[in-house]
């Protein structure tokens, strides 16, 4: 059977795209400076390569599906299909953004101020179009790396992707303008598309990953409550969807079961005792699917 074809970015986006594989429920071991990393699933085999290059090789057919940022579809004009969003990054479970940047001490204080001036970016493409729709003329440079280093003496300004904000203000940056957010995506090409076996099987994939992700800092709460405390409990809880709630074999008692954020617990839990709950019990969380 034709094997699907999976590629993975390599970089900073490859520890946490593995680990959130692995709460899908794929293991993919991966071994020292390996670029065809095995998985515990007949059908797919894995390729580790750069987020840049994914869309060019999904749209030549020499893979059937990858994960890469929207930033690097739009990049590279790839001619691609896009299966589904997947919002994580390199540290958290949010977008990212392309934003202008500058010294923080420059003279540079709107877009309009860029005419005539140097950037440096990965993304000309993206970066010359934003300036156009802007009617601003600027020397747009491809940076092979450092960007944030580029500036002051070898760029007035750069074009560089952000999670926080952290690293360019480390780096004595300030954020001047954001061009686009950018998330995860999951492209595949015409023909592996419309194989109906390869697109079920990549859909299914999909489905696990997105409840990976929901998963992400959230936990399982299961207690037992007295019944006329029942609505004071719920009202504390901030839950996904309503709790579930059956009876117990113990006349007036409930068991309830909720899924909420991690980082409510700790606060949550010395309440739910004070209405008089028992058995309170916290678990980890896998995946959550809708």
């Amino acid at each position: 059977m034709d094997k699907i074809k999976l590629g993975l970015p390599a970089g900073s986006l490859q520890n946490s795209t593995l680990e959130i594989f692995k709460k899908a429920g794929f293991t993919i071991l991966n071994g020292d400076r390996s670029y065809f990393p095995i998985i515990d699933d007949d059908e797919i085999e894995c390729m580790l390569i750069r987020a840049q290059e994914i869309p060019k090789y999904v749209e030549e057919e020499v893979l059937d599906v990858g994960l890469t940022g929207k930033d690097w579809i739009v990049e590279s004009g790839a001619k691609v299909i896009e299966i589904d969003e997947l919002v994580y990054s390199k540290q958290g479970m949010r977008p990212v953004k392309l934003v202008i940047a500058v010294p923080k001490d420059s003279k540079i204080k709107s877009i309009k101020d860029l005419e005539g001036k140097r950037i440096a970016t990965e993304l000309v493409g993206i970066t010359k179009n934003y300036l156009k729709e802007k009617r601003v003329n600027a020397d747009v440079e491809f940076s092979w790396g450092a960007t944030e280093a580029k500036t002051p003496k070898l760029a007035d300004a750069i074009v560089e992707l952000t999670e926080t904000g952290r690293s360019l203000s480390a780096n004595n940056l300030r954020i001047l303008e954001v061009i686009m957010e950018s998330t995860i995506r999951v492209i595949v090409n015409k023909k592996s598309f419309d194989d109906k076996r390869k697109q079920q099987k990549i859909r299914d994939m999909v489905v696990l990953l997105k409840g990976a992700l929901m998963a992400e800092g959230k936990v399982g709460l299961k207690l037992n409550i007295r019944e006329e405390k029942l609505d004071e409990v719920i009202e504390i809880l901030s839950a996904l969807r309503k709790p579930t709630v059956s009876p117990l074999s113990e006349t007036g008692w409930l068991a309830l079961e909720v899924v909420i954020e991690e980082k409510h617990v700790r606060n949550i839990i010395p309440k739910l005792k004070s209405f008089g709950a028992e058995g309170i019990v916290e678990y980890p969380l896998n995946k959550v699917i809708y």
